[in-house]
């Protein structure tokens, strides 16, 4: 699986403590490798996100993206569940 990020995932990313941005890695990983595992608890997003998708990070940090194509796609955004559901 092929993923890009857009900036403002990125600047988020740059913001966060060491110890999470091991745990982004370590997901984003096990995301290219298989993205439907359990452990990403990987679903589709209702509303203002509607055609996204997120993925768990920890058991309240989140990361949004949009398939692009079957082989890629897009992080968009990264938060705790209420910054990005609230």
């Amino acid at each position: 699986m092929n993923y890009q990020f857009h900036n403002h995932f990125k600047k988020t990313y740059l913001k966060l403590p060491k110890k999470l941005k091991n745990t982004v890695d370590k997901k984003l990983l096990l995301f290219s490798e298989n993205p439907h595992s359990s452990t990403l608890n990987n679903h589709t997003l209702i509303g203002k996100y509607k055609n996204y998708r997120s993925i768990n990070i920890t058991g309240d940090y989140r990361a949004i993206y949009k398939e692009i194509s079957k082989y890629k796609v897009l992080f968009v955004k990264m938060g705790t569940h209420s910054e990005l559901y609230g």
